[in-house]
């Protein structure tokens, strides 16, 4: 039975199947569906996987869900996650939530917890999992499976293997898979070569991916500045980082606030809310362009030709900020670029905008000149200057643009604030209004004494 004929059976209120599903499934199944319904078929489901699939659900229904529980189901649940999955949900609760949630701890859980919500939002420590398996170099390879057998379940932390010092400290860390190449009775000490790789606590979730991407890792340990081992953290979780960084990017880039629910949790009112203030700025940027054509009321009432290219001139120019903003930005996302780079990159973009200005411009004055000669539209007998004034305006505009659109994200950056939020929308409204002043200007030299 395929997933889209399950679907209906769980929306008649079958839940039979869910049992045969894996956790990611059955979160898929529930997500969409009525949350009435949604909730009895996550009560189908034995505790053990109900735990299962919790971590699962998004942000929005584990908290709908956990409120629905009775105090002894929801105990179970939080308290059988694994402390990477609590920590994610309780950061998202607030005030009277948070308190009334903890108090279903048990201990253990709850003093970790309150150990890790005093960390910043940003940090690795928010997201570590306390799972994990550690052993001393003076033991057996036999020993230490033995251990990992009676004190470690089964989870993605289990990949790997921790030597630590009798103080805690950090020594190594040894893939399983070594574990299981070698003779059980060799020490751990002869397996492993003392060089890893290691997060802090304090470090932040974007330093968390680069490492990650650097090493090819599945899961790296967490320390604390005297290098104790204190968690660790598991790739499944710095995809997650990752998706939600580049969502709302990509969302800022487009001219939007963050969501924070996805799109089809997110409520009418607070979509409605999240994209106009974004549209009332840029609707107050662009009321600047019909202040620069006030400004120029003379030269367009004398040439009115010139009014016909304003879109063309300005389009360009928008275009070409939108571009050098989308590269730059994920040039820096990917830790290509840094602000030390902005001469490097100011250089290499006033250089691509002449040569692109160049091609646009050339474009721009061969259409005039054949429309001009087809008789398709006369242009009247200067057309020759207006091809020209053309030819330099999109030289010009486009060279402002790209100027822009690649050293805004750099000037965010500098000031600490999200280079995405240089979005092709903003780029675009900024160099529309200057672009038009260009354009007038250089029509102004160009034809002064001929139409205007």
């Amino acid at each position: 039975m395929n997933l889209k004929e399950i679907s209906k059976k769980i929306m008649k209120g079958d839940f039979g199947n869910l049992l045969n599903l894996h956790p990611s499934e059955v979160a898929k199944m529930l997500g969409p569906i009525p949350f009435e319904i949604s909730i009895q078929g996550f009560l189908s489901l034995p505790e053990s996987k109900q735990s299962k699939v919790f971590p699962y659900l998004d942000l929005l229904l584990q908290k709908k869900m956990i409120k629905s529980l009775s105090k002894v189901e929801a105990t179970f649940i939080l308290n059988d996650l694994s402390s990477d999955d609590r920590f994610i949900l309780y950061s998202s609760l607030r005030g009277v939530e948070l308190s009334t949630y903890i108090k279903l701890l048990n201990e253990i859980n709850k003093d970790s917890l309150h150990d890790i919500l005093g960390y910043p939002e940003d940090s690795v420590a928010r997201l570590i999992n306390t799972d994990f398996a550690t052993i001393t170099k003076e033991a057996t390879i036999a020993e230490a499976i033995d251990h990992l057998r009676k004190h470690h379940k089964d989870s993605e932390a289990a990949n790997v293997i921790y030597v630590v010092s009798k103080d805690g400290k950090l020594i190594d860390d040894i893939p399983v898979r070594r574990f299981v190449l070698n003779d059980p009775s060799k020490k751990v000490s002869e397996i492993f070569d003392g060089s890893y790789v290691s997060l802090k606590m304090t470090d932040k979730k974007e330093d968390a991916i680069a490492k990650f991407k650097e090493y090819d890792r599945t899961v790296l340990p967490v320390t604390n500045n005297e290098n104790i081992l204190l968690g660790v953290l598991t790739v499944d979780d710095v995809l997650d980082i990752a998706e939600q960084r580049d969502t709302k990017q990509i969302q800022n880039f487009g001219g939007v606030e963050g969501l924070d629910y996805p799109y089809v949790k997110t409520s009418f009112f607070s979509l409605v809310k999240k994209r106009a203030t974004w549209l009332i700025v840029l609707f107050i940027g662009e009321m600047l362009t019909a202040t620069a054509m006030g400004y120029f009321d003379v030269e367009i009432s004398k040439a009115v030709v010139l009014a016909l290219f304003v879109p063309l001139i300005i389009s360009s120019g928008g275009n070409s900020g939108s571009q050098a903003a989308t590269l730059i930005i994920r040039a820096m996302a990917l830790n290509e670029l840094t602000i030390k780079d902005w001469w490097f990159v100011m250089k290499r973009e006033i250089l691509s905008g002449l040569t692109l200005g160049l091609i646009l411009g050339s474009i721009g004055f061969i259409r005039i000149a054949i429309w001009q000669n087809l008789h398709f539209y006369n242009y009247g007998t200067h057309w020759f200057l207006l091809a020209l004034t053309i030819f330099f305006s999109l030289i010009g505009i486009i060279m402002w643009g790209t100027l822009s659109g690649s050293m805004i994200p750099i000037l965010l950056k500098k000031l600490k604030l999200d280079p995405a939020t240089s979005s092709a929308p903003l780029v675009a409204t900024l160099v529309d209004v200057t672009g038009l002043i260009i354009y007038f200007s250089i029509a102004a030299v160009i034809l002064k004494g001929t139409i205007l």
